[in-house]
């Protein structure tokens, strides 16, 4: 996944159908295949991917925000830690391998050394999912919307993630590399519940309902989450 930084690649629009296909069939069949590497040319380093995934992911929603009539409030604070060291949220205390999105504060937080070996194991797909999937809960927070069970939350996030990755390849404000769909399916595969067990207060859904998810936002937009 790059960022165009001049203007928007003529092919963007077919690239946005071709994975929204992809992943729409993958879904289907439940396939998964080996990520592709990186990108070979090196122009994209984790902390470029992190923060670009940001910057971009908010504009989305200032952007979506302004077109409802409404005000999206940025995240107060965007917090890498390492380990048992992150910020706590209440009562909660942060834990390794995570990221999470605090509604007391207003901010993100994610364990750095955990995204960066996402990142090098299954390409820059990783942070594109994760980082937007946190932002929808940040916008959830917003338009205060209830859930009666906590996947029917985590997956709506998936949905939000989809949809704001859909909106920005759509604007050519990022570019689809060849690789890309399965990148972002196996991230999700991995973050995938091993039961589907809905009534479980940290369920988050299996691989394949997050797939589909992901795959609604990507193909319909975060209108249809």
């Amino acid at each position: 996944m790059t960022r165009d930084r001049t203007s928007p690649a003529p092919t963007s629009r077919a690239a946005l159908a071709r994975l929204a296909a992809v992943l729409v069939l993958l879904v289907a069949g439940c396939g998964i295949v080996a990520p592709r590497s990186m990108d070979r040319q090196g122009a994209d380093s984790f902390e470029d991917d992190i923060r670009t995934a940001r910057t971009l992911t908010e504009q989305f929603w200032t952007q979506h925000f302004q077109q409802l009539g409404e005000t999206y409030r940025p995240i107060a604070d965007f917090i890498p830690y390492s380990g048992t060291s992150g910020p706590s949220c209440g009562q909660e205390q942060s834990v390794p391998n995570n990221a999470f999105y605090c509604p007391i504060g207003h901010f993100i937080a994610y364990d750095q050394d955990w995204m960066e070996s996402l990142w090098s194991e299954m390409g820059d797909g990783s942070v594109y999912v994760i980082i937007p999937h946190e932002f929808g809960h940040a916008v959830q927070a917003q338009l205060q919307t209830s859930f009666r069970l906590n996947v029917q939350m985590e997956l709506q996030a998936d949905c939000y993630a989809g949809g704001t990755l859909s909106a920005l390849v759509g604007s050519g404000a990022l570019t689809a590399e060849a690789g890309d769909e399965d990148e972002l399916l196996l991230s999700l595969e991995a973050a995938g519940d091993p039961t589907d067990n809905w009534l479980d207060p940290a369920a988050h859904g299996t691989a394949e309902q997050r797939q589909s998810s992901f795959a609604t936002g990507y193909r319909d937009g975060v209108d249809a989450c």
